[in-house]
């Protein structure tokens, strides 16, 4: 097998270990007296729809509504599947949410409420505050996406923005909760995971402010006046760790990175390659990162330590990309052209780096691959890796070699997934 055949291989097992038909299943739980309403936003959304649907009661009332990144809906029979804005949030996203919230108040106490949650749900689930607009919340997320902010840091922010995250959802629902969680985030923690509609949020209006002010972000009037009324006391909080609403919900981590990692580890023992896993919740700038992985990769390749080869380093987590320039390109594709030009074309050392949702960044691929000669022909096609690195170009260094990843929408998302593969 090829080395770009294994890197995929690798790659198609890790996404495999977080498909929502095949997980949902054994996690549902048992239908209650009354109705069953489901509710859902991200990226994994219409495809956890669609395996409760497959696995529930034929005979037990269910109905819902989901909302997920535009092109990746599927056909579904009991629950509506939306569509609507990523990473930016859009009047469709706003539209669904409002009709979650109008739904769940109609439960009783012999109800369920089934929340199906994972990555993307922050910016599809989107419901600003009353005196908020749509063009706010777009406002604050276009300037938090290109500064380098940590989600967790992002997802503060709009938890404080929001009349439906930051356990808000919980709080409006009368019925018991049950909420299945595919985590795109470092920890998996669910206040994180699409800013966490079902769970208490221990960060405060202060916190949020704080955060647009490490970021030097110019958020409008509207935004800054409503985190400065919550934090003087004159808004009330989201609902915190130890309140009452919780005691009748469960949030149930399903996915995680590790599980795909797990998955990828195996896949590799089966080739005869020793997998060894360098985290699931790796951060930091992308470009910085891939050159702490440059170098153990050629320790590895040079002195045979802390493995002897063949070894994949295999790493999770969700790097981050401050944006300077003007290029095409994410973060996964920001890692490798950094790695690239830090192994400065080291024989039998190849890389693969792709996001788990199947979108890097804003374009249309998962990521990347990268060869040992990759520099060699990117110099013939004349490509600058350096000054494409400056301008945050990834993809216009990886496209023209035929070097991208492409997988079209995997509808799942547990965070990004590398590779380097030293023979």
């Amino acid at each position: 097998m090829s080395p770009r055949d294994l890197l995929l291989g690798s790659f198609r097992a890790a996404l495999a270990a977080a498909d929502p038909l095949k997980i949902v299943p054994q996690h549902l739980p048992q239908p209650p007296k009354g109705r069953t309403l489901v509710v859902g936003a991200g990226k994994a959304a219409a495809a956890m729809a669609l395996a409760v649907e497959q696995n529930w009661p034929a005979d037990a009332l269910l109905d819902g509504l989901v909302i997920t990144r535009y092109q990746h809906g599927l056909l579904t029979n009991r629950i509506t599947v939306i569509e609507a804005g990523h990473p930016v949030p859009d009047q469709s996203g706003e539209k669904a949410a409002l009709e979650i919230l109008r739904r769940v108040k109609t439960l009783t106490k012999d109800d369920l409420l089934l929340a199906l949650v994972s990555g993307g749900g922050s910016s599809l689930l989107a419901l600003p505050v009353e005196g908020l607009a749509m063009d706010d919340l777009k406002n604050v997320t276009k300037q938090m996406l290109m500064s380098g902010a940590p989600i967790q840091d992002m997802n503060t922010v709009r938890k404080h923005l929001s009349a439906i995250q930051g356990g808000r959802l919980a709080a409006a629902c009368r019925a018991q909760i049950v909420a299945l969680v595919i985590s795109d985030v470092t920890g998996d923690d669910p206040t994180h995971i699409a800013s966490g509609p079902c769970a208490p949020d221990p960060t405060t209006y202060q916190d949020a402010l704080d955060i647009l002010g490490r970021y030097a972000i110019r958020a409008p009037k509207p935004v800054t006046e409503h985190l400065t009324r919550g934090a003087a006391g004159e808004i009330p909080e989201t609902p915190k760790p130890g309140n009452r609403i919780f005691a009748r919900v469960e949030n149930r981590v399903i996915a995680t990175a590790q599980t795909a990692l797990q998955a990828a580890a195996q896949f590799f023992i089966a080739h005869d390659i020793h997998p060894a896993i360098l985290g699931d919740s790796v951060t930091g700038e992308a470009r910085e990162v891939a050159k702490v992985y440059g170098a153990l990769a050629r320790e590895v390749k040079q002195h045979g330590l802390p493995w002897q080869p063949p070894v994949a380093l295999i790493s999770g987590g969700e790097c981050t990309v401050t944006v300077k320039g003007k290029g095409r390109g994410g973060r996964c594709a920001e890692f490798l052209l950094s790695l690239a030009i830090d192994l400065d074309g080291a024989e039998s050392i190849h890389a693969l780096a792709c996001d788990t949702d199947g979108i890097d960044g804003s374009e249309d691929n998962a990521g990347a691959i990268l060869a040992p000669d990759a520099l060699k022909r990117a110099i013939k096609k004349k490509l600058d890796a350096a000054a494409l690195l400056e301008n945050n170009d990834g993809h216009g260094f990886f496209s023209p070699l035929d070097d991208l990843v492409v997988t079209g929408p995997t509808r799942t998302n547990v965070n990004d997934y590398r590779v380097i593969l030293v023979l």
